[in-house]
Formats: C-alpha cells, sequence, structure tokens
C-alpha cells in the first residue's frame, strides 16, 4: 500500500475477484451466494487498508482488474461494497469510475486507487 496524501490512496488487493451477481447468502453486510465470492471477500479485507479517518466526499476511483482467464466479465461491483468502511463510509460517494480489464493467469489481482475530487476537478 502506498498513499501519496490524505486524497488519495493507492493499493492492490491479490486473488481473482468473484461476481456479485446473483447473490442470495446474508454475511452480516453483504448477499453474497457463491463460494468463490465470500473466499474473495475474506482475503479482500486481510488486505485491504483501512483508513481512519474515512475518505470523504466526492470520490473517483480508476480500478485494473486482472483476471486469471478470459472467462470473467469486467465487474467491481463486489469490491465498491468491500471498501465500505475500509477506505470510505459508502460507495454512494463514488461519483467517476474508470474500469479495466486485465489477463494475468499467474497474478490475478485489482489495482485500485481512491481520490478526492477537488472542486478544481468537477
Amino acid at each position: 500500500m502506498s498513499a501519496v496524501d490524505k486524497s488519495i490512496i493507492t493499493f492492490t488487493i491479490f486473488g481473482e475477484p468473484a461476481s456479485k451477481s446473483n447473490n442470495r447468502r446474508w454475511t452480516g453486510k453483504l448477499f453474497i451466494k457463491s463460494e468463490k465470492a465470500l473466499n474473495y471477500s475474506d482475503m479482500f479485507k486481510r488486505q485491504c487498508p483501512v483508513l481512519d479517518p474515512l475518505m470523504e466526499g466526492d470520490l473517483r476511483v480508476t480500478m485494473k482488474i486482472w483476471y486469471a482467464s478470459r472467462r470473467p466479465d469486467l465487474d467491481a461491483s463486489l469490491i465498491f461494497d468491500l471498501m465500505q468502511d475500509c477506505i470510505y463510509k459508502n460507495d454512494r460517494a463514488v461519483k467517476e469510475q474508470h474500469l479495466y480489464w486485465g489477463l494475468d493467469k499467474y497474478n490475478p489481482r485489482a489495482e485500485i486507487m481512491v481520490e478526492k475530487i477537488h472542486a478544481l476537478d468537477a
């Protein structure tokens, strides 16, 4: 993890992200159906930095998700949910998203940058 200043954070979560679609099981915070999604959620929480204080205001997220195969669709919805209470209070603060799909069979991961959108950027 590295942070440039309090208005931007970059970090990497290792492991292949799972889709949040077709969720059914309540985990105390999220509805998740697949075992893969449950495992990814646990892995994510162990790796994600926890900011104190959490980022506030309007946020921009840039994310490149590296998958182990060409099969998965680009789906960052679970990651946005999992960043709640770690990076920001609620994913509704994310007003701008830049998502990219990558392929890395041996090192699937999500490279994430979260930054405040300043008045001059808007």
